[in-house]
């Protein structure tokens, strides 16, 4: 008697992707080709978009959540940018339909394009099932843009370069965060620029002691998460790109004066921007905070979000047989 095993195809793989804080962040001059460097300690958090990519007769992108209308729905949308590039790595055809879940704010300074990029890259890894290991993902994620290879990898890293070079760096415990969204979204470049804007107007361009200065890595930082005290951390929160957001946005003042209010250890504008993140004691200071932030009507939403979060993974796939 003979016996036929059922091969067994996945339809549509889902990867879940880490939102971000930078918990410091240096911005060093403007370069010759516009960027600027960047020394930069990530922590993923648990606020995440779910990406899910199935194999179709075209390639597509769908996006749904909150902030969904005004992400694009063509091939400048990064999820997008990323399957077509791994599908060049691979030389696959790309015909894929690429749906968003999105609760990373859009255009808030968490990374949420980044995220969904990340997801677009693990999920399509797993579909098509690709010998290709997280170090060559990374490499194109760096080709997409600064903030994607750490979306790949979550956790707690250093950043260098525009912020795609990454070292682990070692965070014990678990910290949690009270994010105030806006309800106006900021242009990362327009961020920039503002902040190069406001340089020049004070001192012109910066002198090499002074870049090396904005460069300089931040051990104390490091060390203080490696104790896992956020009492030791709160302190230490620092971003070069804060003046230039609240040169923009001017009410995030008051969204930032109001976390500290309402208990939080600490307050920081989050990347360019606009959303503020509160470091808390603990899970019960971040209900509190976020509830008082809630009812003084500084945000558009509130959140609470744990980090350091895992990197972004496949939730599972649907299968036919």
């Amino acid at each position: 008697m003979s016996r036929t095993s059922l091969s067994v195809v996945s339809d549509s793989v889902t990867a879940r992707a880490p939102s971000k804080v930078n918990l410091h962040l240096g911005v060093g001059p403007r370069r010759d080709d516009g960027y600027h460097d960047l020394v930069t300690v990530f922590q993923a958090l648990s606020l995440h978009d779910d990406i899910r990519v199935a194999r179709a007769n075209e390639m597509s992108v769908t996006v749904r959540g909150e902030g969904a209308a005004s992400v694009p729905a063509d091939d400048s949308n990064l999820a997008v940018r990323a399957a077509l590039a791994l599908a060049d790595w691979a030389d696959r055809s790309g015909k894929v339909a690429i749906d968003i879940d999105k609760t990373i704010p859009v255009a808030g300074g968490m990374a949420g394009g980044s995220a969904d990029a990340a997801g677009a890259l693990v999920a399509l890894a797993a579909l098509w099932k690709l010998d290709i290991g997280r170090d060559d993902l990374a490499t194109i994620a760096a080709g997409l843009g600064s903030d994607v290879p750490f979306a790949l990898h979550g956790n707690t890293a250093l950043g260098t370069g525009r912020g795609e070079r990454l070292m682990q760096v070692l965070s014990r415990g678990e910290f949690h965060w009270v994010l105030a969204l806006a309800r106006d979204g900021l242009s990362t470049p327009a961020v920039y620029h503002e902040l190069d804007r406001l340089r020049d107007s004070r001192s012109g361009e910066c002198a090499d002691d002074a870049a090396r200065d904005l460069l300089r890595r931040p051990d104390e930082l490091m060390q203080a998460l490696a104790s896992g005290d956020p009492h030791a951390v709160a302190p230490l929160l620092h971003n070069d790109l804060q003046p230039a957001a609240l040169s923009l946005q001017p009410t995030l003042r008051r969204t930032l004066r109001a976390g500290i209010d309402a208990g939080a250890l600490g307050g920081i504008v989050s990347g360019s921007g606009p959303t503020c993140a509160f470091l808390c004691a603990d899970e019960t200071g971040a209900v509190n905070v976020a509830a008082e932030l809630s009812g003084a009507g500084v945000a558009r939403s509130v959140r609470t979000a744990s980090g350091p979060a895992a990197g972004t993974r496949v939730l599972g796939a649907d299968l036919r047989h």
